[in-house]
């Protein structure tokens, strides 16, 4: 038996003022953006921002449903957006942000285990790190180098072959 240990290091900063100006943009218009979202049942709207190695700039939010499976992350818009968009362009950074109507907006909150998947599946198909912006309306913001930080272990197409 051997005993390992997996492990990332990642920034918090106090708040977004210690961004650069492009991450402090790009978070700011994830927070703004939440506004856009669709989330009648959960009070929960989530945005998401990237910008692509290219300079574009794409947006999703959450949409939910009252069937309440059929509803999609805003991580997943944003993805599939992106594909539709900018085919063939790998996203640089990505700013995730929420507003919880119905509590706390002022800490981040990290994707959901099938966002995360769909993220390092997209940081596997361009073969580049996406960074990772993290934070609510206000407070904490983490960064994260790449999304395959945020899923060890995570099934890709090697597990396939």
């Amino acid at each position: 038996m051997a005993n390992k240990t997996h492990q990332f290091t990642y920034e918090l900063h106090e708040n977004e003022s210690s961004l650069s100006p492009a991450d402090h943009a790009l978070l700011q218009a994830a927070r703004e953006h939440t506004a856009a979202a669709y989330a009648p049942y959960s009070a929960f709207k989530v945005a998401a921002v990237a910008q692509t190695t290219n300079g574009h700039i794409v947006k999703g939010t959450n949409q939910e449903n009252a069937s309440y499976p059929v509803g999609i992350c805003a991580e997943r818009v944003l993805l599939s957006a992106l594909s539709t968009l900018h085919p063939t362009e790998a996203v640089a950074t990505l700013a995730i942000s929420y507003h919880n109507l119905h509590g706390n907006s002022g800490k981040p909150a990290s994707p959901c285990g099938m966002c995360r998947q769909a993220l390092v599946e997209y940081e596997q198909r361009f073969n580049q790190p996406m960074r990772l912006i993290l934070s609510g309306q206000q407070g904490e913001v983490m960064v994260i180098a790449s999304a395959k930080d945020i899923l060890p272990f995570g099934f890709t197409a090697e597990d396939m072959k």
